[in-house]
């Protein structure tokens, strides 16, 4: 059985050891492959289409990117590199929000990056430099060493799932439907019409469940992640 390879990685764009007479480079096939993510989706990504986009043949790309497993750590180091840093002046509650609402910034500014983030394993610089800068903000508020990991993947999980569900809410609705607002009055209808017996609760709460206010409720989930890390802190 074949192994999944891994590749470590010391810059985004270092094309060291690799061949020089290839017309290609390595930034190129990137924002190729991220221009055939926004028009056709992580789904559709492959290195042929890549190479068909480039007028290459598909075995020239693997003289810049071994395989497609790299090129998803590739661009997944890529859009890292796009977070602007938190302001270490601030206490570590305001640099984690900082640092969520800068993710989810980036991941907002790509299709399907939530898929290329939950498809890899972080072993590029740019990816790496994110994790660490989580790290450091934890370690110097105090939090217990093994805590940090956990607290570090829970929030990269929360703005992750945030992400990919609002992608997914916006992909439902396509410009046929009438947009959002459409959508989200036909839903809002069909749980008022629900029987109240059954479902009061879902009755009462429709006009937020199906019009909710992304940025707010983001900020809402961060809140009580906060909330939740600050109970712990200092406990051992």
């Amino acid at each position: 059985m074949a192994r999944r390879r891994t590749y470590p990685q010391n810059d985004t764009a270092s094309t060291a050891g690799e061949p020089g007479h290839t017309p290609l480079e390595r930034a190129r096939i990137i924002q190729t492959a991220l221009r055939l993510l926004d028009e056709s989706g992580f789904k559709e990504l492959s290195m042929r289409k890549i190479a068909d986009a480039l007028g290459v043949k598909t075995a020239s790309l693997y003289y810049h990117v071994k395989d497609k497993d790299q090129l998803l750590q590739l661009l997944a180091d890529t859009l890292s590199d796009q977070m602007a840093e938190p302001d270490s002046a601030l206490p570590w509650r305001e640099q984690l929000v900082q640092w969520s609402g800068a993710f989810l910034t980036a991941l907002r500014g790509c299709r399907d990056a939530p898929d290329i983030f939950q498809a890899t394993i972080a072993m590029g610089y740019g990816r790496l430099t994110q994790i660490e800068r989580l790290f450091h903000i934890l370690a110097a508020a105090g939090f217990r060493d093994e805590h940090i990991p956990w607290m570090a993947s829970i929030l990269k999980n929360y703005v992750i799932g945030f992400a990919a569900d609002e992608a997914r809410l916006k992909a439902l609705t396509g410009p046929e439907d009438g947009g959002m607002e459409q959508r989200d009055g036909s839903y809002t209808e069909a749980y008022r019409s629900l029987p109240e017996d059954r479902f009061p609760n879902m009755i009462r709460l429709a006009v937020y469940t199906t019009r909710p206010n992304g940025d707010e409720e983001f900020q809402f989930g961060l809140e009580a992640l906060m909330d939740g890390f600050e109970a712990k802190a200092g406990k051992v």
